[in-house]
């Protein structure tokens, strides 16, 4: 196998922790105990702001390295990628339904892929065809039951639709931004930059608690901050904002520097994958044999991409790390 193929590969297993970390996300709404999603949120992303400043003291060289460009960067990513990203999620499951966003973050990895193809030109168009269309079907057949059984009409629905756009236009941007700006970081640096972007979400979650509060978004000053509730409540935020912001974060930082944009925007549809097995488990059934063929679907493909890749010739399809 040679150097490249090894990095490639490399870069795949951070993606699958990346996306396996991610999905966790998915499963705040069975751990709320009666308290609110924005509470969950923003004891979330404070608790990783304070993950990162416990952090932060053992980047300190890699820390001097960064310009105050850099810096600010990395923490309005964590701002645009976490948080904001995080509140259209929950935007869209409040206005327009768990299904009707988990429809359209299913576009997201044909949408990367394609978008990453046309902006590094990875590989012919022809060899995407099949992948894409792999993750296409089996993103269809998941979500299928939101064509069957479609959200409500009127203002609701606009806003569901709006939420859920806005989910897939910060993604996509925090794509591009985050991985063109990792290509000018030493490889030292990506485990500070995970920090930074977990400071600049726990800082402006900080800045948004006042506001959420005086609207009575929170139940948490209600329900209480002492109970076996809101203690239960604590420790699912802590938990996924260990396995989405910080293993997430940084094994996708690492992925990103190993993988070319076109592989990596594919590699997003574990996301679903792995968010769809959690959420069945949660729910205590089995898949149904469409969801089954799905899931199966996203897994072909996925690994028909990471083939291509590393059967293509290395002048065309070059990684970050080649770079």
């Amino acid at each position: 196998m040679s150097s490249s193929q090894s990095v490639i590969l490399q870069g795949v297993g951070f993606a699958v922790l990346a996306t396996l970390s991610w999905a966790c996300n998915f499963i705040a709404p069975y751990v709320l105990q009666g308290y609110s999603i924005q509470d969950l949120m923003l004891v979330r992303f404070v608790m990783a702001g304070l993950i990162a400043g416990v952090l932060l003291p053992f980047y300190r060289a890699q820390l001097r390295g960064l310009g105050p460009r850099q810096w600010l960067t990395g923490m309005g990513l964590g701002v645009l990628g976490y948080l904001a990203y995080s509140s259209c999620i929950a935007g869209g499951v409040i206005y327009g339904g768990p299904l009707m966003i988990a429809a359209f973050i299913g576009t997201v990895p044909v949408l990367q892929a394609l978008l990453g193809n046309a902006t590094h030109r990875s590989l012919r168009w022809r060899q995407l065809a099949l992948p894409i269309s792999l993750l296409c079907l089996g993103l269809v057949l998941i979500n299928l039951h939101v064509l069957r059984d479609p959200p409500g009409a009127a203002p609701v629905l606009w806003a569901g639709l709006a939420f859920s756009l806005g989910a897939v236009l910060i993604w996509l941007s925090f794509s591009v931004i985050n991985q063109a700006a990792m290509e000018h970081l030493h490889t030292a640096a990506t485990g500070v930059w995970t920090c930074l972007m977990m400071m600049g979400a726990g800082l402006a979650a900080l800045v948004l608690t006042p506001l959420a509060w005086a609207a009575d978004l929170l139940r948490l000053p209600t329900l209480g901050f002492a109970t076996p509730d809101a203690l239960h409540l604590y420790g699912w935020a802590l938990f996924i904002a260990l396995m989405s912001s910080v293993i997430g974060a940084g094994a996708w930082n690492l992925a990103s520097r190993r993988l070319p944009m076109v592989l990596s925007g594919q590699l997003i549809a574990l996301e679903s994958f792995f968010a769809t097995v959690l959420g069945l488990a949660f729910h205590g059934r089995l898949p149904t044999m469409t969801e089954t063929l799905g899931l199966a679907l996203i897994l072909f493909g996925t690994a028909q991409s990471v083939r291509i890749i590393l059967t293509t010739p290395r002048h065309d399809a070059r990684c970050p790390s080649a770079l």
